[in-house]
């Protein structure tokens, strides 16, 4: 029984050709492979002397999260996605306040698909089946709006709930999975949109008019929204200011307006389920504060942890990569995957060497619990303190170790340093 594997091509934003076109060409392109690798991006200039591939073409991506081996060209289905990016990038909505004539940023609005979030979703790695089970609630989710199962009987919200500590991608996260579904739902959806509310500033103290800037918010929303071929996407950042503007309205420390504005939200959130095209992304930092009546909303509720050694390893392994790619690392070695790496199927060598030394820094790593944000930045802290000139990857590598336990000493300084005095 063949697999199915899904393959993005980015089409060129001058190019004329038809779909069908670019898929047979793709497909015969990649019938010549005997097996690919789940993940790997073939670009423009690799196309070598395939004229059409080099007119129409600036990318092609085998993506699946059911597959982390190689596959066989003979045993899967491929599964095209022919896309090109949304020329409109971002706009800002803005509101005013009409009690203070401050000026919030209320949401911004991304048109997808975006070169800003091209290649997101894979440089997201978690060591769970995050991506996949997400991805098959949305597309579940949008099935029984097509087979318009009575949501009265079977309830569903079409609502994502990520939470964890800072730094651990989940806004990233949710960008990313916008951005996959309006490449994957193209088809059902021709035109998408993400719009990220900016849920802090419409609690913020300084507006005393929450609830009229939530109904204008969501008005605008609701225009996007009437338009059945667009595939609309809210994300909610920081959806714990829900619950922090509902106890400070009971205890009396905010205008009774606030818990008004939070009531607002939450009902205009609801209201949304009866588009079939809409989908709320929320996330929180603070997982005992979220609003419980929000909570309950949530169909599928993920906690988002800092990186494991597997997870560490192959973020910081992808970072190595793109500094030998790019010339600040000398590209002599080849670091293994960690499936390579465990399973101890190298020769002696070099590469072996660094690729043992890498899972160290990344054991080490998070046994700390260094978030995936403190990880990508390793690499610059390594280069600009810790090594200079164009270093092997080994000496590279030595840098990283030194700017991890560098940046694990910052830390406990600054921690011990907003302790109070009796406490020290």
């Amino acid at each position: 029984m063949s697999s199915t594997l899904h393959v993005e091509v980015v089409q060129k934003r001058g190019s004329q050709a038809n779909k069908d076109f670019i898929k047979d060409v793709v497909h015969s392109y990649l019938a010549n492979f005997v097996s690919i690798t789940p993940g790997v991006t073939i670009k423009n200039n690799e196309f070598e002397d395939n004229l059409a591939l080099k007119d129409h073409i600036e990318s092609i991506t085998c993506c699946d999260e059911e597959h982390n081996t190689e596959v066989g060209v003979t045993e899967c289905e491929f599964v095209y996605h022919v896309f090109k990016f949304d020329i409109f990038g971002v706009e800002t909505d803005t509101m005013t306040d009409a009690a203070s004539g401050e000026e919030i940023a209320a949401a911004d609005i991304w048109a997808l698909p975006t070169e800003e979030f091209h290649g997101l979703w894979e440089s997201l790695i978690y060591d769970s089946k995050l991506k996949e089970d997400t991805l098959r609630f949305v597309e579940t989710a949008f099935e029984f709006a097509d087979r318009r199962v009575d949501s009265n009987v079977i309830s569903w919200n079409r609502v994502v709930l990520l939470h964890g500590p800072p730094g651990t991608g989940k806004t990233s996260f949710c960008r990313a999975l916008a951005q996959k579904l309006a490449i994957r739902l193209n088809d059902k959806f021709p035109r998408a949109r993400l719009l990220e509310i900016n849920a802090h500033g419409l609690f913020s103290k300084w507006f005393s008019e929450s609830g009229k800037l939530v109904a204008k918010l969501f008005d605008r929303i609701r225009e996007i929204v009437e338009d059945q071929s667009l595939l609309a996407c809210v994300l909610v950042d920081e959806i714990e200011s829900l619950a922090h503007a509902r106890r400070a309205a009971l205890s009396g420390l905010e205008p009774s307006d606030s818990i008004r504005a939070v009531n607002a939200i939450l009902t205009q959130l609801d209201r949304l389920k009866r588009h079939p095209n809409a989908l709320v992304l929320t996330t929180s930092n603070v997982t005992g504060a979220i609003d419980v009546a929000f909570v309950d909303r949530a169909d599928i509720k993920r906690r988002v942890g800092p990186p494991s050694e597997r997870a560490a390893y192959e973020i910081l392994r992808g970072c190595c990569s793109e500094m030998m790619a790019r010339g600040v690392v000398a590209p002599r070695e080849q670091l293994f995957a960690l499936r390579i790496l465990e399973a101890s199927r190298f020769a002696d060598t070099e590469g072996s060497h660094a690729s043992l030394r890498l899972w160290a820094v990344a054991r080490e790593a998070a046994a700390a619990q260094v978030s995936g944000r403190a990880l990508r930045r390793l690499p610059f802290l390594a280069r600009a303190l810790h090594t200079c000139g164009e270093p092997p990857l080994a000496q590279f590598i030595d840098a990283l170790q030194a700017a991890l336990r560098q940046q694990l000493s910052d830390a406990k300084d600054l921690e011990d340093d907003s302790l109070p005095t009796h406490c020290k």
